[in-house]
């Protein structure tokens, strides 16, 4: 039972920022996946998924702690802004005193709110699974991320391109704050409650910015440096997010909203995830420029606070250091370069970008790739397999070889580190499928095996398909922005 559980600090904010509403039920509701993970992140009991937690947890009863929320923001949606959005389908139930700070708990899934617009309020078994099992698998790789702790079902339909049935996903998080929320106050010119809103923000979760010479700034700067390096770990593991709308984007550098997302197969720079996305402006290298944008859309949101273009303009410089330098940081450990006098940093950077056009050139398997690579110096012949063009990759490797030569470290020193950057295992989109395909039929053991071998990413699996190429049919799964 959810002992511990209280009103969100948010709901001091007034009125304005949010509409109290309870949830809407579904009947008959089940438990479909719970994260022992997330529970003791929580600091839950291990008896705490009883029937009355269930209940809360399906929309059927009240948050112990008092009433939900549905909370009001706008944003800028493929490019063009959109106006007045806010969560159409999320409650804020309340908040959770943990070991780490206080957790936002919210369901997703649990019925209209005055922000759905079109939408019925639902969230469907296909979408809940494949978010939930992301969130987790995102935690075990250290990206940061919003939680899930539990997906709970029910047979009540719901119809999207076909009828499916629908399921609510319990999302934690230390906050669920988004860009979208100070855009909407900037562009509709509640600048008293913008000012409350980040004052809010930065006593809760940014108390340093209050030394700074103007704290607004300070805050600029600091999401700045944090989504700098969100999109370098999303870079790194060949993810795309689908739909990186600013009303997607986390104030405190999370990934947000697990919608059309994927982890690509065949390396492609221009890799489209999102069915939806028709003009590809979120394609996988496309991803670091979006987030940039989207930075300059969250500083023109911040204009009424401090008044000075060039103040804020200059507090975004940081991303332009932070996201190159954390992201050459990260490929030189998925390489094995560590430190070494005779190697330049440009050079290992030319290494690193001549590594990615092969993959790119002939679609290799990223997270194969960079697997079998960490065992080059055992089993080059596995890496030079995943190529036609052997004289291409022969020319790579002689150099590759000479800089590991000069590496300090023995090979087994450096396999080791390699293999704890570079998983064996990601969420294919055929793995979620399959989980999907199994949970729809009204059996969940797959979705909880899976979550089993997503929570430790950089172990081999016993089940060698988990880390092997993806099928043929793997080639027509599509997500779109229903996903």
């Amino acid at each position: 039972m959810l002992t511990h559980a209280a009103l969100p600090r948010f709901a001091a904010l007034g009125n304005e920022f949010f509409t109290e509403l309870p949830a809407t039920g579904m009947p008959a509701p089940f438990w479909v996946a719970r994260s022992a993970d997330c529970a003791a992140l929580l600091g839950l009991a291990d008896d705490w998924a009883d029937a009355s937690t269930l209940a809360v947890l399906s929309g059927n009863a009240p948050w112990p702690g008092g009433p939900s929320r549905a909370t009001v923001y706008s944003g800028h949606q493929f490019g063009q802004w959109a106006g007045q959005l806010g969560d159409g389908r999320a409650l804020l139930l309340g908040d959770v005193a943990t070991p780490s700070g206080m957790m936002e708990v919210q369901l997703k899934g649990a019925g209209l709110t005055p922000y759905s617009r079109m939408g019925d309020g639902r969230a469907v078994l296909r979408s809940s699974i494949r978010e939930f099992l992301c969130s987790e698998a995102f935690a075990a790789l250290n990206i940061p991320t919003t939680r899930a702790l539990c997906i709970t079902g029910s047979t009540l339909p719901v119809r999207r391109e076909t009828v499916e049935t629908a399921a609510v996903v319990t999302r934690v998080a230390p906050s669920f704050i988004r860009f979208g929320h100070f855009e909407h106050f900037a562009h509709t010119d509640q600048h008293a409650a913008l000012r409350k809103l980040a004052d809010f923000f930065i006593a809760e979760h940014a108390p340093e910015c209050l030394d700074a010479d103007n704290a607004y700034v300070a805050l600029l700067q600091k999401i700045a440096r944090q989504t700098a390096l969100l999109m370098a770990d999303w870079q790194a593991v060949g993810f795309c997010h689908g739909v990186m709308n600013t009303d997607n984007m986390s104030m405190l550098g999370l990934t947000l909203d697990y919608g059309p997302f994927g982890f690509m197969d065949g390396f492609d720079p221009g890799h489209v995830c999102n069915h939806s996305d028709h003009q590809g402006r979120y394609a996988y290298a496309r991803q670091p420029n979006v987030g940039f944008w989207n930075l300059h859309a969250l500083a023109q949101a911040f204009m009424p606070l401090v008044g000075d273009s060039e103040a804020l303009i200059a507090a975004l410089d940081v991303y332009k250091t932070a996201f190159p330098a954390a992201l050459s940081a990260k490929m030189r450990a998925k390489l094995g370069l560590g430190p070494c006098i005779d190697f330049k940093q440009d050079e290992d950077q030319l290494l690193i970008d001549d590594w990615l056009k092969l993959m790119a050139a002939e679609r290799a398997d990223f997270t194969i790739s960079f697997r079998r690579l960490s065992r080059y110096g055992e089993a080059p012949e596995a890496v030079r397999d995943l190529f036609i063009d052997r004289a291409a990759f022969g020319a790579w490797a002689l150099r590759y070889q000479d800089r590991l030569a000069a590496d300090d470290r023995t090979d087994t020193e450096r396999q080791r580190a390699m293999l704890a950057v570079n998983p064996a295992v990601v969420l294919r989109n055929h793995l979620a499928e399959g989980a999907i395909r199994q949970a729809q039929a009204g059996d969940f053991s797959e979705t909880l095996r899976l979550l089993k071998v997503l929570q430790r990413p950089f172990d081999e699996p016993i089940q060698a398909s988990d880390a092997a190429f993806p099928p043929d049919w793997a080639q027509t799964l599509e997500v779109s922005c229903s996903s």
